[in-house]
């Protein structure tokens, strides 16, 4: 996905200034794909030198004017066409997860410790899904269009986070065992090769 699709994603949902759409991105959007203001405003002004999105001038008093920005109907039809067109599953890529095999080569209570910092931060997010649900989706199974199709992106986002939390933690589990044991046998390392 690209920086255009969320923003486009955004217009189809309402029409907004480049900083209302940037809040968007603060508050839901970003938690998903995440952008700065001055991305933001780049892509609306090459999205509109495309004929993607249009915008109304809105006088304001004692500032220059603002941009309020909508989808263009060739902006819906693009959207469209690449909401039906096949998502590439993406590979697995974690730095975490290369930086673990070689966990051995570094200091491992610093590798614990860089774990129990992630694992916090997947916990806080969790968090914050989880207070969307309540908030905002207090009975999903009334839910139909736009506000289910969001709905089920947070649980996306929930489902994730607790995976992630929970892989945090056994491998915490596993390096803590491996920390005491080469505390007790200072010589007892192994260096085998694995898949």
């Amino acid at each position: 996905m690209a920086l255009e699709h969320a923003i486009m994603v955004s217009l189809s949902e309402r029409p907004g200034t480049g900083y209302e759409i940037g809040r968007q991105f603060e508050r839901s959007i970003g938690y998903f794909w995440s952008a700065t203001h001055q991305q933001i405003y780049r892509t609306l002004k090459k999205l509109h030198d495309d004929g993607l999105v249009s915008f109304e001038s809105v006088a304001q008093d004692g500032r220059p004017d603002k941009k309020v920005y909508t989808l263009s109907p060739t902006g819906y039809e693009m959207l469209a066409d690449w909401v039906n067109s096949p998502t590439p599953v993406s590979p697995l890529r974690s730095d975490l997860g290369v930086k673990l095999r070689a966990a051995d080569l570094g200091d491992l209570p610093t590798v614990i410790s860089e774990l129990a910092e992630h694992r916090d931060e997947a916990a806080a997010l969790l968090t914050v899904y989880r207070g969307f649900e309540r908030d905002y989706y207090p009975d999903p199974q009334t839910l139909t269009g736009r506000r289910l199709h969001q709905y089920l992106v947070l649980r996306g986002g929930v489902r994730m986070s607790e995976s992630t939390v929970q892989w945090c933690d056994e491998v915490l589990a596993g390096l803590r065992r491996e920390l005491a044991a080469s505390a007790s046998h200072p010589q007892t390392t192994s260096s085998a090769p694995t898949p």
